[in-house]
């Protein structure tokens, strides 16, 4: 789930370092993508297509609107900004498409009466490349903008950076709280033990 969360908010930063790599994604020296099969790479609670990545979707484009505003830019960077949102917006679409494409190979490749693990890791290492390459383009286009902009703007984006740097850690310490709390409710280290499982019966 960290790994998801991670290539969610990868997809746009460098500013795309969060705005917007991701996850892509993202977003970068985003983290390796989700094993075939795993939410994220299905479209899952957690992945590209689910109601959690939508949401932080919004929540990136609400703050993305209100940094353009700040920022205030000039003709040369309100094209290079253009230039970036574009890129972004069309690699992710080019994710989502591979995405699919790798459910639909996987599909077909689990239907094998002996499953050929040498062509679904080649399947996974491939869309992993493509992506990596469409992460790093995205980065690319934010890094143009970024370093077109002045003193004053840049400490503008640092500061959302930072902002957004904080809430994405404080996501991540209630999640290991979360898991924390439902691995000792499922047996985990330091669990109770269930009534009448201590060995001993009533006469």
């Amino acid at each position: 789930m960290g790994k998801q969360y991670r290539i969610l908010t990868a997809a746009a930063t460098a500013v795309a370092l969060t705005f917007g790599a991701t996850a892509y994604a993202a977003t970068s020296d985003a983290p390796p993508a989700p094993p075939p099969g795993g939410p994220a790479m299905m479209g899952g609670p957690g992945g590209p297509g689910g109601p959690g990545g939508h949401r932080m979707e919004e929540r990136m484009k609400k703050q993305m609107e209100q940094l353009h505003s700040q920022l205030k830019l000039n003709a040369d960077q309100e094209k290079l900004w253009q230039t970036a949102q574009d890129t972004m917006k069309q690699n992710r679409q080019a994710m989502r498409e591979s995405h699919r494409q790798m459910h639909e190979q996987m599909k077909s490749l689990e239907q094998q009466p002996i499953l050929d693990l040498n062509a679904m890791n080649a399947a996974h290492q491939k869309i992993e490349q493509q992506n990596q390459q469409l992460r790093e383009g995205t980065t690319t286009a934010w890094l143009n903008f970024y370093n077109s902009l002045n003193d004053q703007q840049k400490t503008t984006v640092s500061t959302a950076l930072k902002k957004h740097f904080a809430k994405m850690r404080e996501h991540e310490h209630k999640m290991h709280e979360r898991w924390g709390k439902r691995d000792g409710q499922h047996g985990g280290p330091g669990a109770s033990a269930p009534a009448g499982a201590s060995g001993t019966t009533k006469p």
